[in-house]
């Protein structure tokens, strides 16, 4: 059985298997990251951290983010992506045995140093498998567009399933060996991943022929800067509600237990991936170029927040089912942006473009996290709410001014 399978693996086309490859590295990078995500949340607050305490602890995983993806371009296209994506994986096992440390040795600082190489780890192993699937599909096929946008969902929708898989693991570890035994059984997991992509992806994947200069990091693309305002407010809109506000609302108002918060996340974040990979189906029911599509779904996310806001928040099945109808629309969006910022990148010089823009994405995610801690803090889930809507319904506005481009649809 297992020859047969390494034997049909040896079959397939090189791109196939590179992209088989990298997509294993990125669902291992992305299970212990969701992973390490939930574990910082409960265990701190458990430890009698506030909502915005246990947001700060963040600070540094989402502002080293801003920073990575900038000059993780940069160095992906000067040195090859493989190796920019060895590097994220060889941090995260660092950041991993820096929380072995006992328990009295984890003060805030020590852990905000620790999600700082976290953070950075993340990111560097995301731009490199983002910018390698524009490098492998084959660019001579009359249906290279849409193979693109297939690819592009595929490795973000599982990225996303695994990432939820993470979040349930790792309230489950907490309950089951506790912080520290959850943190070590990662760590080895990544340094067997990390053995198998050292010996097998390819040298110099993405890298330029020429040495580009650290300026060109900054796009000049009317369109990727356009787009990269648009990311910012998306992914904003979802953690200002999602990463602190919600799990600390179930946990204190509702009295979830840890495994039954991260266990609700994990199918919220599951089935956002499972969604994300039946993007370019949903997305092709809108008629319109790329910044019709993109404007209609937004705002067909914006009012969700909004309505979810005006329910009893107190009756936990509303707020349930609002989360898995906002993870929908929300899938959506986001998989058609990383299918626009992958369309519109420059082919020589993909991981810069890609940077760049998931650059965009970082920040968002910082000014979500820290809303999400203060706001819920002072005003209660509902101003979370509230937030989100404006946030997404400014990223909708923004796409206006995406070109209209028929040929992005794909």
């Amino acid at each position: 059985m297992a020859e047969s399978l390494a034997s049909r693996v040896k079959a397939l086309p090189y791109e196939v298997r590179q992209y088989l490859l990298i997509t294993g590295n990125y669902w291992a990078f992305t299970l212990t990251d969701g992973a390490l995500r939930m574990l910082v949340v409960l265990h701190f607050h458990q430890l009698g951290y506030s909502p915005l305490e246990v947001a700060m602890l963040f600070l540094f995983y989402e502002a080293f983010g801003v920073v990575t993806n900038l000059v993780g371009g940069w160095l992906g296209a000067r040195l090859g992506l493989n190796r920019t994506m060895n590097v994220g994986l060889g941090l995260q096992i660092v950041a991993l045995a820096m929380l072995m440390v006992p328990s009295a040795a984890l003060s805030v600082p020590w852990v905000m140093a620790a999600q700082a190489l976290s953070g950075i780890a993340k990111d560097l192993n995301k731009m490199s498998a983002k910018s390698a699937v524009k490098v492998l599909v084959p660019k001579d096929s009359p249906s290279a567009g849409s193979a693109l946008y297939r690819w592009v969902a595929i490795l973000t929708g599982s990225k996303n399933a695994l990432k939820g898989a993470g979040f349930f693991l790792g309230g489950l570890l907490l309950s089951l060996i506790g912080f520290r035994g959850a943190v070590i059984a990662m760590a080895v997991m990544l340094v067997a991943v990390l053995g198998l992509s050292l010996a097998r992806l390819k040298a110099d994947l993405g890298r330029q022929k020429r040495k580009p200069k650290f300026s060109e990091v900054f796009s000049k693309s009317r369109a990727i800067n356009v787009l990269s305002a648009a990311r910012l407010c998306l992914f904003a809109s979802r953690d200002v509600w999602f990463v602190v506000a919600l799990p600390v609302f179930l946990y204190d108002q509702h009295g979830w237990s840890h495994w039954t918060v991260g266990g609700l996340l994990a199918v919220w974040v599951i089935g956002y991936g499972g969604v994300q990979t039946q993007a370019p189906r949903l997305t092709g029911l809108v008629k319109g170029g790329a910044r019709g599509v993109t404007v209609f779904w937004a705002l067909a996310l914006a009012g969700l927040p909004a309505l979810l806001a005006l329910l009893p928040l107190a009756e936990v099945g509303w707020l349930v089912v609002g989360l898995l109808a906002f993870g929908v629309l929300f899938a959506i969006n986001s998989s058609w942006h990383s299918y626009l910022i992958v369309h519109y990148a420059r082919a020589d010089g993909v991981s810069m473009d890609v940077g760049f823009y998931y650059m965009a994405n970082a920040m968002g995610r910082l000014a979500g996290t820290l809303l999400s801690g203060w706001v819920y803090q002072v005003h209660g889930l509902a101003a979370c709410l509230w937030i989100s809507a404006a946030l997404v319904a400014a990223s909708a506005f923004m796409a206006l001014a995406l070109p209209r481009e028929e040929t992005a649809r794909a």
